[in-house]
């Protein structure tokens, strides 16, 4: 079995859970650390020909994360292509149990079981906060409506402000952010790399949590720890 992710969550996934059939995978695709597979460009710009040369039996790919006319051309070149949708975490879970039997698991993979009993623990916090989340800077940029991290901070009990918003990563200039009514922002290190002297300065008087983005927006092996720590960085921006 030969498979190339087009995706850095379904990168790890596979690597930790099917070892050594991954034959490529994106510049994006950081963990596990160390994977030694041909790199084959981003994911909004895979190199197809490369991809194609690699022979793969399975391509994996997400509806958000990367485009048609790449997935449309895989597919003409005579390659299967395994499309995930994720907006939540039981869907996560859900594509998380697809991909891997598609690609050749035996079984399970006990991080996988860990992440859902993880989460089926419901979180009782102190008080519900309405959070403004950006994800970009110049221009702003935040979530939007129907995201996996906004689910994410839903099931940790944050609101997103703009969770009703038409769009699913709307640009909004940051004076309307400030004046959202937001008692929270929340500041991920990706895709856009918010450090405590870059972001917070933006939200005067707004408590900020900066938080690990692949335990907001990855959806792979990080899933089991990510409450448990994104709860505490959450509780620690109102200390």
């Amino acid at each position: 079995m030969r498979v190339v992710s087009l995706v850095p969550s379904l990168t790890e996934a596979v690597a930790v859970s099917v070892p050594g059939v991954l034959a490529g995978a994106t510049d994006w695709c950081s963990h596990p650390a160390g994977l030694d597979v041909t790199r084959i460009g981003g994911t909004k710009n895979p190199d197809v020909d490369a991809v194609v040369g690699l022979a793969p039996d399975l391509v994996v790919a997400n509806e958000e994360e990367n485009r048609e006319p790449d997935l449309a051309a895989l597919r003409d070149a005579g390659i299967e292509v395994l499309v995930t949708e994720v907006r939540d975490v039981p869907g996560a879970i859900r594509e998380l149990d697809r991909v891997l039997a598609a690609c050749g698991a035996r079984g399970r993979p006990r991080w996988l079981d860990e992440a859902e009993a993880a989460w089926a623990v419901p979180f009782d916090p102190d008080r519900r906060r309405t959070a403004v989340v950006p994800v970009w800077r110049r221009p702003w940029m935040v979530l939007g409506r129907d995201t996996f991290a906004g689910d994410v901070l839903a099931r940790l009990g944050v609101d997103n402000a703009y969770a009703r918003h038409e769009d699913r990563y709307p640009r909004v200039p940051v004076d309307e952010l400030n004046a959202a009514g937001a008692d929270l922002v929340v500041l991920p290190d990706e895709p856009y790399r918010f450090t405590p002297d870059d972001g917070p300065e933006a939200f005067p008087g707004t408590p900020c949590a900066l938080v690990d983005g692949r335990l907001l927006t990855w959806y792979g092996p990080s899933l089991a720890e990510a409450p448990g720590r994104l709860a505490e960085a959450l509780r620690a921006a109102h200390r």
